[in-house]
C-alpha cells in the first residue's frame, strides 16, 4: 500500500479548481513539476485546517456562494467549539442557490437525469426543474407547510425526490429523507420524533423486476400520528401493477393532482444562515436513531466545497453517485452539484439488475464523467467477473468516487483498473451524516495510493489522537477534528446532552468522530473502521478492518467481518465471517489457509479462533457491515437491538446458518 497507483498529469493539475484557488492565495503551482505541486498542496491543506476563517472566506468567494444578505461575521466560538455559530447575520436558501439563480442564468442547461429500474429515463433542464419545484412549493404552501415545519420523504430514488427536497427548503421547512426500504416501525420512529407535518411517499416501487407496495407501509407508519396532516402520493408503478394504494380522504392526495394548475412562481423564503434545512437520522444496532440537524449555509458551504475542489466539477460534467436519498450521499450529490449548475444522475434500481453490467451501461448511455460507488457494491460487482466491466469502455469517465467504509487494496485496484481503466483517480472520501460531508477527501492534483484517502478535507483541522489525546503518526488512533466546521450538526434533535456525550466528551474542545485512522510516513491517510468495534487481544488493540483487509487479500474472499468474543485467557478472541467469490468452496482446507493469511499479516496474537463461511453479511444502507449485530448473533443473544438500519435483513439468517 506504500506505492502510488495514480498520479495527475500536468493538464489535470492546470485545470483544477483548487489550483486556481491556491494561486489566488499566493501559492506558486507549476504543473510541470508534480512533486512540487504535491508538497505545495499539502502545505495549503494543512494551513486551511489551521486558519479556518482565512480558508472559508476565500473558498466561499471563489465558489461564488449565494446570499440574500451577506453575513456580518464568519465565525463566533465564544460558546465553545461544540456551539460555534457561522455566517452571523447572513441569509440564504438552498433552493435559491441550487435552482433559482440557474433558472435565470442557464435555463436550458441539463440539470437532472432520472432513471428507473425498468429503464425509463426522464430529463429536466434547470428551467424545467424550477417549474417543478415552484409548482410543488406553491401546492405545499396551500396545504399549510411553512417556515420551520418538517417534511419527510419515504420515496424510491425518482425525480420527485429532488423536487420534494428543494420545494421543502424553498419554503423554509426542513427536509427529512427516509430510506424506502425501511419497515413501518422505523419510518414511524423518525416521523414521530421529528413531528413531521407532510409525508411524501409513492404507491410502490420496483425491486429486481417485481413491483412492491409502499403506500400501505406508509399508512402503517403514520397511523394515529396527529402531527402528520398530509400524505402526498407519487404514482410510480400505477394501477396495472396490482399494488394496493389506499387513500384516506382529507389527508392523502396524489402528487399530480396536488400540483395540477399551480403556478410555478412560488416565492423562495430568505432564511437565516443557520436555519435547519435538512434532518438526517443516524442509524445503528443499538438505541434510537439520532436526528442530526443541518443548515442552509452549512450544507451549501461543505457540500459545495467538496464537489467543487475534491471532485473538480466542471460545467460539462455529468455526476452520478449511486445512492438512495435516505443516505447522506443523496442530498450531498443534489445540493453539492446543483449549486454549481451541474448535471446529476439519480437511479432507482440495483447496480446489477437485470445484468451485472447495468451500472456500466448506464454510465455510457448518460455520458457520466464522475461516478461514485461504495466498496461493498464494488465487491458485489466483482463477483460477476471482469468481463462485464471490461466490455464497457466508459470513455466519458474522468473521476471515480467512493465512501462508506474502509477499502481493501484488491477491490480498490479492481475499481481503479477495470472501471476507471487506470486513468481515473479514485476520490475516496470519509465523513458522516453528522457533518454532511468529509473529514478526509483527496484532491485531484496529488498522487493516490491504493485504499488511501490521501489528505484531510480543505478547511478541516483533522488529526489522529492516541488514547491520551496526543497527535500520532504511523500508528492507528482516533480520527478527530480540532476546529469547528460550518456543517457540523446543530446538536442532535431534542438531545443536547447526547450530542455532547457522542462527539465532544472524550477530548476537550475536539470533535471525536469514532473512527480509527492512520497517517503514514508520506502523510497519506487511511481509515480502519469504527473505534467502538475495536478488539483488545492479549492486551493489544486491533481494529477489525486490519483483520478483514488481510482476509480479503486471499483470492477466495469477497467480503469479511471480524468480531470479538469473550475469552478467559486473552480477554477477547477473534471470530471471522467470510463471503466467498463464485467458484470457491468452503471447507477445512480453505479455513486453514485463511487463518494462516491473518497470522502472516498480523501475527499469532491475532490468530482467529474461528473462520465461518456465510452467504452474506448484514449491512446498513450506506454499506457498512454491522459487526455488533454479527457478534450478538454469534453469541446467541436474543436482543439484537434496532434493526431499522439493516438493508439486507436476510443476511442475519445467513450468519445464523454459518454459526
Amino acid at each position: 500500500m506504500s506505492d502510488y497507483v495514480w498520479r495527475p498529469d500536468a493538464a489535470r493539475i492546470e485545470r483544477a479548481h483548487v489550483t486556481r484557488l491556491m494561486r489566488k492565495l499566493g501559492y506558486a503551482v507549476d504543473p510541470a513539476d508534480p512533486e512540487a505541486v504535491a508538497r505545495t498542496t499539502r502545505e495549503f491543506v494543512a494551513r486551511s485546517g489551521r486558519e479556518i476563517e482565512w480558508f472559508w472566506e476565500a473558498a466561499l468567494e471563489d465558489m461564488g456562494s449565494f446570499w440574500f444578505r451577506p453575513y456580518d461575521r464568519l465565525l463566533d466560538t465564544s460558546r465553545g467549539h461544540a456551539w460555534s455559530d457561522w455566517f452571523i447575520g447572513g441569509e440564504t436558501n438552498i433552493a435559491a442557490a441550487c435552482v433559482d439563480r440557474h433558472v435565470a442564468a442557464r435555463p436550458d442547461k441539463l440539470a437532472l437525469i432520472a432513471e428507473t429500474e425498468d429503464g425509463g429515463v426522464r430529463r429536466f433542464t434547470y428551467a424545467e426543474l424550477g417549474d417543478e419545484v415552484g409548482r410543488l412549493a406553491a401546492a405545499m404552501r396551500r396545504l399549510g407547510v411553512q417556515r420551520g415545519d418538517r417534511v419527510a420523504c419515504y420515496l424510491p430514488m425518482v425525480a420527485e425526490v429532488v423536487f420534494a427536497m428543494l420545494a421543502t427548503q424553498k419554503l423554509g421547512a426542513a427536509f427529512i429523507p427516509i430510506f424506502s426500504g425501511y419497515a413501518p416501525p422505523a419510518v414511524r420512529e423518525r416521523v414521530e420524533e421529528a413531528g413531521v407535518k407532510l409525508l411524501f411517499t409513492s404507491d410502490g416501487s420496483m425491486r429486481r423486476g417485481d413491483a412492491f407496495g409502499l403506500k400501505s407501509l406508509a399508512d402503517q407508519a403514520v397511523d394515529g400520528l396527529s402531527c402528520v396532516e398530509h400524505v402526498v402520493v407519487v404514482r410510480r408503478v400505477g394501477d396495472g401493477a396490482g399494488i394496493d394504494c389506499p387513500m384516506r380522504a382529507g389527508r392523502d392526495v396524489f402528487y399530480e393532482e396536488l400540483v395540477a394548475g399551480e403556478s410555478d412562481e412560488a416565492e423562495t423564503v430568505p432564511m437565516p444562515a443557520l436555519s435547519p434545512a435538512l434532518m438526517l437520522f443516524t442509524s445503528g444496532t443499538t438505541g434510537k436513531p439520532k436526528g442530526t440537524v443541518h443548515t442552509h449555509a452549512g450544507c451549501l458551504a461543505q457540500m459545495g466545497k467538496e464537489i467543487f475542489y475534491n471532485f473538480d466539477l466542471k460545467d460539462d460534467d455529468v455526476f452520478w453517485w449511486f445512492s438512495d436519498i435516505g443516505w447522506m450521499m443523496g442530498p450531498w450529490e443534489i445540493i453539492g452539484c446543483f449549486q454549481h449548475g451541474g448535471t446529476i444522475v439519480i437511479f432507482e434500481g440495483a447496480p446489477d439488475y437485470p445484468a451485472p453490467d447495468r451500472v456500466w451501461s448506464s454510465i455510457e448511455s448518460h455520458g457520466v464523467t464522475t461516478f461514485g460507488l461504495s466498496p461493498t457494491a464494488v465487491r458485489m460487482l466483482m463477483r460477476a467477473g471482469d468481463d462485464f466491466a471490461e466490455r464497457h469502455p466508459m470513455a466519458s469517465l474522468d473521476t471515480l468516487g467512493s465512501t462508506g467504509e474502509p477499502w481493501d487494496p484488491e477491490s480498490y485496484l479492481w475499481y481503479f483498473e477495470k472501471v476507471g481503466k487506470g486513468r481515473c483517480p479514485v476520490i475516496n472520501i470519509s465523513g458522516g451524516t453528522d457533518l454532511v460531508g468529509c473529514f478526509l477527501a483527496p484532491l485531484p492534483v496529488m498522487p493516490l495510493k491504493a485504499a488511501s484517502l490521501q489528505s484531510p478535507g480543505l478547511g478541516m483541522a483533522v488529526d489522529v489522537f492516541d488514547e491520551d489525546g496526543k497527535s500520532v503518526t504511523g500508528e492507528v488512533g482516533y480520527l478527530v477534528c480540532k476546529q469547528p466546521v460550518p456543517s457540523f450538526t446543530r446538536s442532535l434533535w431534542k438531545n443536547d446532552a447526547k450530542y455532547i456525550e457522542t462527539y465532544w466528551s472524550k477530548f476537550p474542545e475536539v470533535w471525536n468522530h469514532g473512527d480509527w485512522a492512520q497517517i503514514d510516513a508520506e502523510g497519506d491517510w487511511f481509515i480502519y473502521g469504527r473505534a467502538d468495534d475495536t478488539m483488545k487481544i492479549a492486551g493489544r488493540r486491533v481494529g477489525p478492518g486490519e483483520i478483514e483487509a488481510a482476509l480479503i487479500e486471499h483470492d477466495a474472499v469477497s467480503e469479511a467481518a471480524a468480531v470479538g468474543v469473550p475469552d478467559e485467557l486473552k480477554g477477547t478472541e477473534v471470530v471471522c465471517f467470510v463471503v466467498l467469490h463464485a467458484g470457491h468452496e468452503a471447507g477445512e482446507a480453505l479455513r486453514g489457509e485463511l487463518v494462516k493469511t491473518v497470522v502472516a499479516a498480523l501475527g499469532k496474537v491475532d490468530r482467529p479462533k474461528a473462520v465461518l463461511f456465510a452467504e452474506d453479511l448484514p449491512k446498513t444502507r450506506s454499506a457498512k457491515i454491522l459487526r455488533r449485530l454479527i457478534q450478538r448473533k454469534y453469541l446467541g443473544e436474543t436482543e439484537l437491538g434496532d434493526m431499522s438500519s439493516v438493508a439486507n435483513p436476510e443476511a442475519i439468517d445467513a450468519i445464523a446458518r454459518a454459526c
